[in-house]
């Protein structure tokens, strides 16, 4: 009866904080203009009250996972996810050759916003899902450089600051490039870093230019719960960024895979077929969290071996990221 009850609170969570991920990539639905909001009224007394908040509620989180990983259920759901580890680095790799078959097939690469206006690319592409396919490591690490070469052909034409949004691509061809090698234990944290970088990089997107994610909320009938579209961007924002932040740092990587990976897919119902090409490979890199867990990963947290330390790390850390991305984006973005 319990597991039952924790089941259907999952399942309400996950139906409550949809519609807070439904902008996740805000350039893909809304022709908008992009406008920077002046900083001061980004640096609202809402945003600051609730930076602080939020750094506490996570250096209490901390102290409280101990106490959730001794949960009876939770080491059997451990248990029977580590024996498939060793199917991860597959997943990731046919993962990926799906992912680049459905852009080249809709005619984009890396997201729906890059359409592919050149022949040599699109052969490129299509090779490189074919090597990726081959069940042969020396093919993968080919494949994984085609990848590269076109990474950074798209780099030079999007600029490095747009081009953030996708860095995890970047994790996910370092982890195919160092398979089978003397490196090999260093892919899968890579991963873990880039992707969670990412996701930070994206929700300050919705900071700093919030008209267009109060554009997709008016043209696509986002509810609010009640809150004006302003404070609604910016709570959203903040649950994408503590997101991405979580999986960067080693906190609850495994559960946080499968809420996400469910919200993902509820968002599906609002944009369709955009949503499935742009997030189809976010989707594969969630399930190979939910797998592997943070067992191959020693987050920086570990640095620190006291409860307080700990907490402090945490509380100051998140202070600290969360003023960087937003300088820098603001900045340069």
């Amino acid at each position: 009866m319990k597991r039952k009850g924790n089941i259907i609170i999952l399942f309400v969570f996950v139906i409550i904080c949809s519609p807070l991920f439904a902008d996740a990539h805000v350039k893909w639905f809304t022709e908008v203009t992009p406008e920077k909001e002046e900083i001061e009224h980004i640096l609202s007394p809402l945003f600051m009250t609730l930076t602080v908040l939020i750094a506490a509620l996570l250096a209490v989180l901390t102290q409280l996972l101990p106490i959730l990983d001794k949960i009876p259920i939770t080491k059997r759901i451990d248990t029977v996810l580590d024996s498939h580890r060793k199917s991860s680095r597959y997943i990731l790799k046919y993962g990926t050759a799906i992912a680049l078959l459905i852009q080249v097939l809709s005619g984009t690469i890396f997201a729906p916003e890059f359409a592919i206006d050149n022949s040599i690319i699109r052969i490129l592409m299509w090779v490189t899902i074919i090597l990726l396919l081959i069940p042969i490591h020396y093919a993968t690490k080919v494949g994984a450089l085609l990848l590269l070469a076109l990474f950074i052909f798209q780099l030079s034409h999007s600029g490095l600051f747009h081009m953030l949004d996708y860095g995890f691509y970047l994790a996910i061809i370092g982890v195919l490039l160092v398979g089978k090698t003397k490196l090999e234990d260093w892919g899968f944290p890579f991963l873990y870093l880039g992707t969670g970088l990412s996701l930070c990089w994206v929700a300050v997107e919705k900071w700093v230019y919030p008209a267009m994610s109060m554009d997709i909320i008016h043209e696509h009938a986002v509810p609010t719960f009640g809150f004006p579209p302003g404070t609604f961007v910016v709570l959203a924002a903040f649950i994408e960024f503590v997101v991405g932040y979580l999986l960067v740092v080693g906190i609850l990587n495994r559960l946080l895979a499968f809420v996400l990976t469910l919200i993902f897919i509820s968002t599906t119902m609002l944009f369709g077929v955009t949503e499935i090409i742009g997030h189809l490979m976010i989707h594969i890199v969630l399930i190979i969290f939910i797998i592997e867990g943070v067992s191959f990963y020693d987050p920086p947290i570990n640095i620190h071996r006291t409860k307080i330390s700990q907490m402090v790390f945490v509380f100051l850390n998140f202070v600290f990221t969360i003023a960087t991305f937003l300088l820098i984006y603001y900045r340069f973005a």
